[in-house]
């Protein structure tokens, strides 16, 4: 089994890119959630992050899967805290995935539950089906059953137009156009899978910050490069007081002397800034690129705990 360390399974992930048609793609809706491999052994259930490590002790309403599911299995599929209309809401998330705490985590299993949406089926019954085609194993999928208040197999479509325009409707975060023939191969960017957004969001590594009227009054960003990071813009919009603390958190140990950029950084944007380690990933949205790639009007989303800096590129 292609693996990462605790995992059973490195996730397969999809390319970005515009929306492909025709009778060779099925479409799914994209979640905003976290990734999340269930390993299932003799009725018990146990989690793990993309990167990883086992979360099991963090979402404790799920347990019950094991017992559904009646049978040994490997799956593939998105935790996510949906709202009174079925959509996810990462900021509510947010609170759920890093509590480790058994205490805390069953307390707010009543008040934010989460629901496994699950996609994929990797292993059966003690046998790996990766190598089957995609059709194949959303049948498998399908003839689990899993339907409950807290994990369910979200349908696959064939129409990508109409797809899209139900993901705009309920304000999801986007489609994602599966292969109808393709397999399923771990720790794969595949275009195979293709993932798109309905609004323009990117994942950046941060390489320092610079004060303000605050503490932190925006992050200095890039995408990794040969020769250090190459520079993608300041970022200082939806920075709120809660992400003004975590963001200092996790910064502060990582503070560096010298620049981890590849060039110097426009006197704009570099007074007064505050280097680190180029270690921490940040969700941004943006409104487009400039001819030097750069974001324009950038605003901060979310940290990335879920994803490693050398995963970032250009999308």
């Amino acid at each position: 089994m292609d693996g990462v360390p605790g995992t059973p399974y490195q996730p397969m992930l999809a390319t970005a890119g515009q929306l492909p048609v025709g009778g060779g793609w099925a479409y799914e809706f994209k979640w905003d959630g976290v990734r999340a491999i269930a390993q299932i052994s003799d009725g018990s259930l146990r989690l793990f992050a993309r990167r990883g490590p086992e979360i099991t002790v963090a979402y404790p309403e799920l347990a019950g899967l094991g017992a559904a599911v009646g049978r040994d299995a490997v799956l593939d599929g998105e935790v996510a805290v949906l709202d009174e209309k079925g959509r996810p809401s990462f900021r509510s998330l947010a609170e759920r995935m890093h509590v480790r705490d058994a205490g805390r985590a069953a307390r707010l299993a009543r008040s934010l539950p989460v629901t496994y949406l699950i996609f994929d089926v990797l292993a059966l019954d003690g046998v790996e089906v990766c190598g089957r085609p995609y059709t194949e194993r959303r049948a498998l999928l399908a003839d689990l059953g899993l339907v409950s208040d807290h994990w369910l197999a979200p349908p696959s479509f064939d129409d990508g137009g109409a797809t899209v325009s139900a993901a705009r409707e309920y304000t999801l975060e986007g489609v994602v156009a599966k292969r109808r023939t393709s397999l399923y191969r771990p720790g794969t960017r595949s275009p195979d899978w293709i993932k798109v957004k309905l609004e323009r969001t990117g994942d950046l590594v941060v390489g320092g910050y610079r004060p303000g009227a605050r503490a932190l009054g925006a992050l200095l960003v890039g995408v990794p490069g040969p020769n250090g990071l190459e520079f993608r813009g300041r970022v200082g919009g939806g920075i709120s007081a809660a992400s003004e603390r975590e963001l200092l958190a996790v910064l502060g140990p990582l503070i560096s002397p010298s620049s981890p950029f590849a060039a110097d950084l426009p006197r704009e944007d570099s007074r007064g800034a505050v280097w680190v380690r180029p270690e921490i990933v940040v969700e941004l949205k943006f409104s487009e690129r400039t001819a030097d790639l750069r974001l324009r009007f950038p605003r901060f989303l979310r940290l990335r705990t879920d994803k490693a800096p050398d995963e970032v590129f250009d999308e």
